[in-house]
């Protein structure tokens, strides 16, 4: 057993020769952590024994921390969804119909539930509960970075709870004894490619996953024309958003952006109002009506294209709306505190910029094995 123990003391020492001395915990790894240590670790073969011992030391992201639920607005607001079909409002209970609410995908915000067969909405009217559904939004939330994102990981999309591979490009194997979970937050300790030119990410020990399967936080580098103290970079093909202050990310989450043909717009955007609610219509009479109550914590940057919380899908990570940019209640009312907390201009005005782009074309494999 001597050569063993004097191979782990080794490893060990090496590991803490390139890293500054940290808070003694009875519980932390006693080395930084350090990714690369897996970078050669992609064949599948045996693990070195410094990748090996970093991945057991390290099972989640180290520098990633969620961020609270918003319990407040969440239960402040009680949503409904009605319809899908046209949906009469009534004077009271059991009363007169006062109107209509016209066909489509229809959300509203309910101020009384007493009644055990009808909802009071906001405008005071009352809905028949037979046409209603409630919803309760999602509470998924986004991280704070404290590690200025040096080390990229993911976010977990797939909602099948799918094994994971023991090679880059390999059959799935439940044998390996890990099932990805929706929205768990993972460390990217390799990267390799297989034949199509997808990327798959080793996220512990052998244990491989398609691009396809997560979201990528990784950073940017900023626009020269994004002056804001504050800024968010939206990327479309990973549908994920990062906060920066200055060059620094200080905050990551899944979106769900614009399905064609309402994707949303790339390009650099200036934050040209701010509502802590606001209600949402379009497209009344089309296929396609929607008409929303109380939309939270809304962020306008493309004319009428805005950031906000969204409590009718819990489908972040994919496209999903009419041109905006999803975020959870959660996220967005993070991002929209942190936004006013920006530095103000002589006028009293705050700056913010929302960045939209792409980092690969969405549905396809990267361009560059290098990329």
């Amino acid at each position: 057993m001597k050569p063993k123990l004097l191979l782990l003391s080794v490893v060990i020492l090496s590991l803490v020769a390139a890293v500054a001395p940290v808070a003694a915990q009875q519980s932390a790894p006693i080395f930084a952590y350090d990714p690369s240590a897996c970078e050669s670790d992609i064949t599948g073969d045996e693990l070195s024994a410094r990748c090996a011992l970093m991945i057991e030391s390290y099972p989640v992201p180290p520098h990633a921390e969620q961020i609270p639920l918003d319990t407040s607005t969440m239960g402040t607001y009680s949503f409904w969804r009605v319809g899908p079909g046209a949906t009469s409002l009534y004077g009271a209970p059991g009363g007169a119909v006062v109107g209509e609410i016209p066909a489509g995908y229809n959300f509203v915000t309910a101020t009384n539930t007493d009644n055990p067969s009808f909802i009071q909405i906001q405008g005071g009217e009352w809905v028949n509960r037979a046409n209603a559904t409630y919803y309760q939004p999602s509470d998924f939330r986004g991280v704070e970075i404290t590690d200025a994102l040096e080390n990229e990981f993911a976010i977990v999309l797939d909602m099948s709870r799918i094994a994971v591979s023991t090679t880059p490009g390999g059959p799935r194997d439940n044998d390996a004894g890990r099932f990805l979970e929706r929205y768990e937050v993972v460390n990217i300790f390799a990267t390799a490619y297989d034949d199509e030119g997808w990327r798959w990410y080793m996220i512990g020990p052998n244990q491989w996953i398609k691009q396809t399967f997560v979201s990528k936080i990784q950073r940017i580098e900023r626009p020269a024309e994004a002056t804001a103290e504050r800024w968010v970079a939206v990327d479309l093909y990973e549908q994920t958003m990062v906060a920066y202050e200055g060059d620094t990310p200080v905050f990551a989450t899944l979106i769900a952006s614009g399905l064609p043909p309402n994707s949303t717009n790339e390009g650099l955007f200036e934050v040209w109002a701010r509502l802590p609610v606001d209600p949402m219509s379009g497209a009344t009479g089309l296929p396609d009506a929607y008409a929303l109550q109380s939309v939270p914590y809304v962020m306008y940057f493309d004319e009428g294209i805005s950031l906000h919380g969204s409590y009718w899908h819990d489908y972040y990570g994919y496209r999903q709306s009419h041109g905006c940019v999803n975020l959870t209640i959660s996220d967005a009312r993070w991002v929209y505190n942190w936004f006013t907390q920006g530095e103000r201009d002589p006028n009293g005005d705050i700056l913010n910029h929302v960045y939209v782009h792409s980092s690969g074309e969405y549905g396809q494999p990267p361009a560059a094995i290098n990329s």
